[in-house]
């Protein structure tokens, strides 16, 4: 499905402020760590089959991963750090990244397979008491 660029920056827009990225209307998580069935604003189903967030998962490792490598280069190329020192900053950076990066990493994968494919929507309440 091709879409504009404005679409695009739109639903990347809402998942960064873990909004729901169809309608933007509602937020994705009930509370830390805890992702929504579903929308309340529009009724796309936010909690799909087992493993469709596997994505999310593996986006949070990667970026973690990354952080790492962009955090122990910069010890390396600016620091004078020993590498006692070194290893416990990278420690506390693999340690602390990926709790800071969970809920968007789960938003960011709702959000591209919004983009990819359109989240389904549920049934919702207006829907049941036809």
């Amino acid at each position: 499905m091709k879409r504009n660029p404005r679409a695009i920056f739109l639903t990347l827009w809402r998942c960064m402020k873990l909004q729901c990225p169809a309608c933007g209307r509602a937020a994705i998580f009930a509370r830390p760590f805890n992702v929504k069935a579903g929308c309340t604003g529009c009724g796309v189903i936010f909690k799909r089959e087992e493993g469709f967030f596997v994505g999310a998962i593996m986006a949070n490792v990667v970026a973690t991963e990354v952080w790492i490598l962009i955090v122990y280069f910069a010890c390396l190329l600016l620091t004078n750090f020993g590498d006692q020192t070194t290893l416990t900053i990278l420690f506390l950076v693999g340690v602390t990244f990926p709790l800071l990066f969970y809920h968007h990493s789960w938003s960011l994968w709702l959000g591209l397979d919004h983009l990819i494919e359109g989240l389904p929507e549920g049934v919702t309440r207006e829907r049941r008491n036809w």
